[in-house]
């Protein structure tokens, strides 16, 4: 079996960087349909990486 060393908090900061991002995305889009869908649906896939990895980094402090 083959395993990885991964930075948990490295991850859980690009994740909020990635969900800043977006929502600033949505900020500037001036309501352009097509940005403001797909941020949301970016800011979803944000969401889960914080359920999944994000939630967990806040019990190894």
């Amino acid at each position: 079996m083959l395993t990885a060393e991964v930075d948990l908090k490295e991850m859980d900061r690009v994740i909020k960087e990635l969900k800043e991002k977006a929502r600033y995305l949505i900020e500037i889009s001036g309501g352009m349909q097509c940005v403001d869908r797909n941020c949301d649906r970016i800011l979803a896939s944000v969401k889960m990486l914080e359920l999944n990895i994000s939630d967990v980094v806040e019990f190894l402090d």
